[in-house]
């Protein structure tokens, strides 16, 4: 990688070491994280076991915050706890493989509290990971550095995911999947390790010690509440809440309901990578030249069409396409929100803000999670409305519904309030649509859509 980062050569080489970190965890998340769901559904996990599975974790990853909180205090230094937070995450894939296979009656809750460790010590991490790399990554090149680190770490997600999800088919032809799972999980250990390894040649400004400055007090809280950070935050939250209450069962719709093959399961998570990986560098530019405010606002509006659109159709290549367009919203959603989160906060209280920030959005993912688990159980397959009888073949297509009409509500009340925080030049909804279309022909048909609704052909 021959890319300059920054005039400091420390912190250049530190910014590529990032990006090979980023690399190797992205093949821990496309070959093990990815297939989370698969393995506990392999074990015949319900509906409400798969919500739990989606939910436990982000509530106890909010209260690992409090530990973050004390180890900061104890080390003064982001990169020993990111070290910590990261190595025990990479430990909790030898349980993983190994006792769900001598104990497999009591598998899926074994699975659950593996993957409960795994998003905390995750959780533990990020703040750190979060405020460090705000301070190293130059303001002017911030768009364009996640973007293409994102890049790497999309197409490094893809592969994995793919090799996974072959492996995973030749083992299932054999009747052998528990030893496909098994395989494909070490593969996503022995990534995290390396992933660590590139974590150790971070670097920590001398002259920044930061560490998590958790205040309760009224005028603490009376200011918080103000700010344009926790408007946002809120934000966010309420669109992860209302997010989560369909993404954990996209998996279970597929291999339970729709009894799609671990390749085609593959393919279909695959096209959502696939995009990502062609746009983010277009996003990036994008965000670094007119803001993120227009991104967030324009992807923001689309995100709820997503889950809808499951309901038109079960063909594999329809949901394909489907995916793409997941991919591409997706790509730009969050990466404008996280440079948009750069932008709000200042360097020394990014790590106590980040941290507030993702106990908000993980208690949301846990709020939508069990209210999913819970719909997915307990919905008819028909619904009366207005005299009219409307049936679908599964309940958890009535849980896409609710979770669409749901992200529409928070986009609707929220992102009109957004205002850009840097200086950026100016370009309308439209323009960029037709910018960010262009960076994919597959991509196009968004902007015939909305052109069209906005000029009343539709």
């Amino acid at each position: 990688m021959t890319r300059r980062f920054a005039k400091d050569p420390q912190i250049n080489d530190a910014l590529r070491h990032s990006v090979k970190d980023g690399v190797a965890y992205s093949v821990m998340a496309g070959a093990g994280e990815t297939y989370f769901s698969a393995f506990a559904l392999f074990f015949k996990a319900t509906t409400t076991q798969i919500g739990l599975l989606a939910s436990l974790p982000p509530l106890i990853s909010s209260l690992s915050q409090l530990f973050s909180a004390w180890l900061s205090y104890k080390t003064f230094s982001r990169k020993k706890v990111i070290l910590t937070g990261a190595s025990f995450q990479a430990f909790v894939w030898l349980p993983l493989i190994l006792l769900p296979y001598f104990f497999q009656e009591q598998a899926v809750g074994i699975i659950i509290a593996c993957i409960i460790v795994y998003h905390a010590a995750s959780s533990i991490v990020l703040p750190y990971w979060s405020s460090l790399m705000g301070d190293l990554v130059p303001e002017r090149r911030r768009g364009r550095y996640f973007a293409l680190r994102t890049r790497y770490t999309s197409i490094s997600a893809l592969i994995s995911l793919i090799v996974a999800g072959i492996i995973l088919h030749i083992y299932e032809t054999h009747e052998l999947a528990l030893y496909g799972f098994i395989s494909i999980f070490v593969i996503a250990g022995m990534a995290r390790w390396i992933s660590v390894y590139h974590l150790t040649h971070l670097v920590e400004p001398s002259e920044i010690k930061t560490s998590l400055d958790i205040k309760i007090s009224g005028h603490w809280w009376h200011q918080l509440k103000h700010s344009r950070f926790f408007h946002f935050s809120v934000f966010f939250g309420l669109m992860q809440t209302a997010v989560a209450t369909a993404s954990p069962f996209f998996a279970v719709y597929m291999l339970r309901d729709l009894h799609f093959t671990y390749v085609q399961f593959m393919t279909l998570s695959a096209a959502t990578v696939l995009m990502q990986f062609l746009t983010l560098n277009g996003w990036g530019r994008i965000s670094d030249m007119f803001g993120n405010r227009l991104v967030l606002i324009t992807a923001g509006f689309i995100v709820p069409l997503i889950p809808a659109l499951w309901l038109v159709s079960n063909s594999i290549w329809y949901l394909f396409a489907v995916q793409l367009l997941s991919g591409f919203v997706w790509a730009g959603f969050n990466l404008s929100a996280g440079n948009y989160l750069y932008d709000l906060i200042p360097a020394p209280k990014r790590s106590t803000y980040l941290a507030y920030h993702n106990v908000i959005t993980n208690i949301g993912v846990f709020s939508g999670a069990l209210m999913g688990g819970f719909l997915g159980a307990s919905l008819p397959n028909t619904v009366d409305v207005f005299g009219e009888t409307y049936h679908w073949q599964h309940a958890l297509l009535g849980v896409f519904l609710i979770s669409a009409l749901l992200r529409l509500s928070v986009a609707l009340v929220f992102l009109p309030r957004l205002k850009e925080v840097r200086t950026v030049k100016q370009m309308t909804v439209t323009e960029l649509i037709f910018r960010a279309t262009r960076f994919s022909a597959l991509s196009g048909f968004i902007y015939d859509i909305i052109s069209s609704v906005r000029h009343g052909k539709k």
